[in-house]
């Protein structure tokens, strides 16, 4: 009704400008029947408004549609008025609606060809990856060429898991499967994959987690959170010859697992911004191999697994990730 009024306002200005300019010439031109006049007017304002009633009862759902935005493609549906203008709107949204989902469903289609072709280059570059490995397998305490090769090979696969993860995140309904979860047993596979990574940057793993701790949670997305974290307190702590400590706690409705480095944190400034995609921050131009990824990954695993994580650094002093899973 509202949006009726408001483009009828116009109009109906105009209507009385109309009546006013008719009923100035007759008085002006001597006709002084100031009754017939006014009758004249009220007669023309009553037809005016008999005509408005009309346009609103043959509009009512168009301007009830033009009032209420849609909040998704579903709720469109066809007016079926009779009306010029509202057959006209019908067919403008229809040939939108048809340009939009085919364009939709193109983009849909390239989206899922670029994951697929993703997965298979991951999956194929594993394979050399693996030879590598093989090769310089109990070989490489001999001959520090072949540690650097295996130190190597191992970032290589940290890199193309990431890759896969990151991949997967577009279906991640389909791929996440909720069960308990003990909390110990993913921290040690995820310290174990990284083992020599802590041994190379002389950092130490200490955990503090009791065997019964369950969460309800994905084991696999799970393991892949802790890496991301316990990879970047490695990295930012590396030489320091300190602990990296992973314990879990119950607390009040929930069970935090936390992440703490001793490494050299994360300037004030740039906290706010650590979950952001892509930003690497201050660090970022001390530390080479930063992507500014890790940490928005990290946000975006446990927010869809409904886990919330909270971080709290000191430059020089270290940083502290916290994850929380409700019970």
């Amino acid at each position: 009704m509202r949006l009726f009024i408001r483009e009828h306002i116009a109009l109906t200005v105009w209507i009385f400008a109309i009546l006013l300019a008719v009923i100035a010439v007759f008085w002006y031109d001597g006709y002084d029947h100031w009754l017939t006049a006014a009758y004249a007017a009220f007669l023309g304002l009553f037809l005016y408004a008999g005509y408005l009633c009309y346009r609103y009862l043959s509009h009512r759902q168009f301007y009830r549609r033009m009032s209420r935005p849609m909040t998704s493609l579903q709720e469109f549906v066809s007016l079926n008025e009779t009306a010029p203008l509202t057959q006209a709107l019908d067919r403008l949204m229809d040939s939108q609606y048809g340009h939009y989902h085919a364009r939709l469903h193109g983009m849909e289609q390239r989206q899922q060809e670029y994951l697929t072709f993703m997965n298979q280059w991951v999956h194929q570059m594993k394979t050399p990856l693996s030879v590598i490995e093989l090769t310089v397998e109990g070989q490489e305490d001999d001959d520090l060429r072949l540690a650097s090769i295996r130190e190597e090979a191992d970032q290589l696969r940290r890199g193309l898991e990431n890759v896969l993860y990151v991949a997967r995140l577009e279906t991640f309904e389909q791929d996440f499967s909720v069960e308990p979860v003990r909390l110990k047993a993913v921290g040690e596979d995820a310290v174990h994959e990284l083992k020599r990574f802590f041994i190379r940057s002389h950092v130490y793993p200490d955990m503090q987690i009791e065997d019964d701790l369950v969460v309800q949670s994905d084991a696999k997305w799970l393991r892949f959170v802790l890496v991301q974290l316990l990879s970047n307190a490695i990295k930012y702590s590396a030489g320091s010859e300190q602990k990296i400590k992973l314990r879990a706690y119950r607390a009040e409705h929930a069970v935090i697992l936390e992440v703490q480095d001793r490494g050299v944190g994360i300037p004030k400034s740039d906290l706010n911004r650590v979950f952001q995609p892509f930003f690497t921050g201050e660090n970022g131009r001390h530390f080479k191999e930063s992507t500014g990824m890790g940490l928005y990954i990290v946000k975006e695993v446990l927010t869809r697994m409904n886990h919330s994580v909270e971080l709290e650094s000191v430059r020089g002093e270290g940083t502290l990730v916290r994850i929380r899973f409700e019970s």
